[in-house]
């Protein structure tokens, strides 16, 4: 519900670095919880897409490919306009799994090891269009391998069923 509450400016309408409103190819840019919004060594935002039906990165066809642009030029440009922080400098990711699904897009610090930015677990949004430009089922075909943490509850339902 937070996340309704951000996008129509219910909560948090003070916080929004940049907004497009387009609902179909739009976003919300917000500086996440973790990040103080002080010191840019730890700079985090996420990007909250209007669009209420994409949930996570299996969702995602070429039919997206406007949307995940958007995102990911505009979002740098607020940032660097924002905070001086060039694209250069930032990683730009999804989850997956996420930890909420209403599709969001990850901003943090380039140097900035933030919680799910490995490998395992982070998507660069540069890679996630290049992926859809060149097969727009990627995501609904392809095997996504991604960790699980000791007390998550997908990795206590695989051990019951005897697959770990």
């Amino acid at each position: 519900q937070w996340v309704y509450n951000i996008l129509e400016k219910k909560a948090e309408a003070d916080r929004i670095v940049h907004e497009n409103p387009d609902p179909r190819d739009g976003f919300v840019l917000v500086p996440d919880f973790k990040w103080n919004q002080t010191q840019l060594d730890d700079l985090y935002l996420i990007a909250l897409v209007h669009r209420r039906e994409l949930k996570s990165l299996r969702d995602l066809t070429a039919e997206h490919l406007p949307l995940l642009r958007n995102v990911l030029r505009e979002g740098q440009e607020a940032v660097a306009k924002r905070f001086g922080v060039p694209a250069s400098q930032l990683r730009v990711y999804l989850h997956y799994q996420p930890s909420y699904y209403h599709l969001h897009v990850h901003f943090t610090a380039l140097g900035y090891d933030a919680p799910g930015s490995a490998v395992e677990r982070a998507h660069l949004l540069a890679d996630v269009i290049d992926n859809l430009a060149a097969d727009s089922a990627y995501y609904q075909t392809r095997a996504l391998t991604f960790a699980l943490r000791a007390d998550e509850l997908l990795l206590k339902k695989f051990r019951e069923a005897g697959r770990a």
